[in-house]
């Protein structure tokens, strides 16, 4: 009997080689075959599970997305019952910005995945959705009549400390301090409890 192929875990892992690849030497360097070399694959097999880079590419975000995710309600869930508003604010964007290894490579991966996107009208489209979403979600643990404006400007904040954060002009620390004073800003510094 053959053996049955799980198509989303080639697709994964496929992903995962794309993404080291984009993490190491720049999306420029991302092709079919590099990918499956680093996948330890044929060419013939990604093609098999992803038609054109852009396909690969997609799908690799998604990935990347996925993991943040995760991460955001693995910390969120963390904080247990109700948890301040500015609290929860600092949980996920701290759980986004890419402080920790994993989430440098995936960092990595999402900046140039904006770049590439940028020139890409149906991989920006995906890409504004789920921006918009996330501006809905931080604008409700926002207060007043500004809040939307705010949030935007948070969410602008996380983009710019994740970009200095990957280019190392600025240390955890340092992202970190500006993050709490610009949530001092529009939460106040009441809240200002840190997870452990």
């Amino acid at each position: 009997m053959p053996k049955r192929v799980d198509r989303q875990e080639r697709r994964t892992l496929i992903a995962d080689a794309l993404m080291r690849v984009a993490a190491r030497q720049g999306l420029e360097a991302v092709s079919l075959r590099h990918v499956a070399h680093e996948a330890g694959v044929s060419a013939g097999m990604v093609q098999h599970w992803f038609r054109t880079k852009d396909e690969m590419m997609t799908f690799a975000m998604t990935v990347v997305r996925d993991r943040a995710q995760t991460r955001v309600t693995d910390a969120l869930s963390r904080l247990g019952g109700d948890p301040p508003r500015r609290l929860l604010l600092r949980t996920m964007i701290t759980a986004i910005l890419p402080l920790t290894e994993e989430s440098r490579a995936d960092g990595r991966v999402a900046l140039a995945f904006l770049a590439y996107a940028a020139v890409r009208p149906a991989a920006a489209a995906s890409l504004r959705e789920e921006n918009a979403q996330l501006l809905a979600f931080v604008a409700d643990l926002i207060e007043g009549p500004d809040r939307d404006e705010l949030a935007a400007g948070l969410l602008a904040l996380m983009e710019g400390l994740g970009i200095y954060l990957l280019g190392g002009h600025y240390s955890a620390e340092r992202a970190l301090a500006a993050l709490d004073a610009h949530l001092d800003l529009i939460c106040g510094s009441a809240d200002r409890a840190v997870p452990g």
